[in-house]
């Protein structure tokens, strides 16, 4: 398919590691950088939120083979447990009866990526940091500071997969005309964690992911293998309830007693877990070009960090590779096209992606307790059971289908309007599920096709 080439790849991550397995796959010599120490040797750090693996994830691991492999590590979701303040536990489900997010550990799955990418022949070099890297001439430059004495590598492509705050991105930006921008949410995330029950059976339904939307914040929780369940709590970092308010031990006791009476059995661990982990931000981040000289190129978040609130930053990343290599399949070795098509179709995905992640952060948070909110949810699925072609949920186009970002997020928001206008309807509590309803939203969409 191509000419063998020196492959560089900066990051051992998950996108780094499916990276090196793809090229390895079409026949390239490949290192791997990273200035860390091999994940599978050390404890992670908890700062970790555990990963949904949905369609687009599991369509690049199909892709190069690995598919069933990973399913091994997941535990799928068909559904959200809400559990809203002073009412009884509420399920809501994602899809059809066959669709499901797959709950997967980061660690234990970055650990597995590694061992696949090492046996398809990629070499790795952990606590090696890259320094700097000549952009036209594919040079990396590591060492053990700043200051000190580098070590040349020569290659003939980078592949920076080194995440938000990428060394191979702040090369770039040094660049004429690269486009770059971050923007922090005021909201923080802290990890923490369920432990299983005495027989290593989960505490909560282990076919759920669990949300407890409070307002300006909320706790989620995914299960494990092992029972139990890693949770993560996502707060503003100052305020009157906030990070920065809960500062004693009484006080963090207070503060789940009164907002999580649910799993109070499991207050004594929360509280251990908030103290000892650290609080994290969260970033989205864009920019373009995402390639130079036809030698250097970035890949996932790198390119297009985003907030956690879809799932998909590890589904994007991973969508990023199939296309990529889509493209070497087409073009050979016309690497200037190769990345020229690359960069040009994901663009508007991660950009749509971006929005739609933050957007979920307010659905999650607060409208997940709203009545208004999840009766409209009862009428778009409603609808969408008895009308599959004509509607397809928003969620449901992100998550469980291969389709463009920027096309769910398009069609996303003529939805809503639609949506907007039906939930105005008279006594629309009371007759949701009416022929009336649908016949309405049948002429909603009629309308909505002429005009567009």
């Amino acid at each position: 398919m191509q000419t063998p080439k020196k492959i560089a790849v900066v990051g051992s991550g998950l996108v780094g590691s499916l990276l090196a397995i793809y090229l390895r796959k079409a026949g390239h010599e490949v290192e791997v950088f990273d200035r860390r120490p091999d994940v599978r040797k050390v404890k992670f750090s908890g700062r970790s939120i555990n990963l949904a693996m949905s369609n687009r994830g599991w369509k690049s691991l199909r892709a190069v083979g690995i598919e069933e492999e990973i399913k091994k590590l997941a535990l799928p979701l068909d559904k959200r447990a809400l559990h809203v303040a002073d009412k009884p536990l509420y399920f809501q489900k994602y899809g059809k009866e066959e669709e499901a997010i797959y709950s997967i550990s980061r660690g234990v799955l970055n650990r597995k990526m590694i061992d696949l990418a090492e046996e398809s022949g990629a070499e790795f070099r952990f606590e090696e940091k890259v320094w700097d890297i000549n952009l036209s001439e594919a040079k990396l430059y590591t060492g053990e500071s700043e200051k000190g004495e580098w070590k040349e590598y020569e290659f003939d492509l980078i592949f920076g997969t080194d995440g938000a705050f990428s060394r191979v991105r702040h090369k770039m930006q040094r660049q004429s005309r690269f486009n770059y921008s971050q923007h922090f949410i005021d909201v923080g995330y802290k990890e923490l964690r369920i432990a299983a029950n005495a027989d290593g059976s989960h505490k909560l339904d282990k076919g759920s992911f669990h949300i407890w939307p409070r307002g300006e914040f909320m706790l989620i929780a995914m299960p494990n293998l092992d029972g139990s369940f890693t949770c993560t709590l996502f707060m503003p970092f100052e305020g009157e309830i906030s990070f920065e308010s809960i500062k004693t031990e009484t006080q963090a006791t207070a503060f789940f007693e009164e907002h999580f009476p649910d799993i109070n059995l499991e207050i004594e661990n929360l509280k251990r877990d908030f103290f000892k982990n650290p609080t994290s931000s969260m970033v989205t981040i864009k920019c373009f070009p995402w390639s130079y000289w036809e030698k250097v190129t970035l890949v996932g978040d790198s390119a297009h960090a985003v907030v956690p609130f879809y799932g998909q930053g590890m589904n994007a990343g991973f969508e990023d590779i199939l296309v990529l290599y889509q493209k070497m399949e087409k073009y050979g070795d016309d690497w200037e096209q190769i990345f020229k098509e690359y960069q040009n179709d994901r663009k508007p995905n991660a950009d749509a992606i971006a929005e739609l992640s933050y957007r979920n952060f307010i659905e999650m948070s607060s409208k997940t307790a709203d009545p208004d909110f999840l009766l409209r949810k009862k009428i778009e699925k409603n609808f969408a059971d008895k009308h599959p072609d004509a509607w397809v949920p928003l969620y449901s186009r992100v998550t469980f289908s291969d389709k463009s970002y920027a096309e769910a997020l398009a069609i996303g928001d003529y939805q809503r309007k639609i949506m907007d206008k039906v939930m105005q309807l008279p006594a629309i509590e009371e007759r949701w599920d009416s022929k009336e309803v649908e016949r309405t939203i049948l002429d909603l969409l009629a309308k909505e096709v002429k005009t567009s």
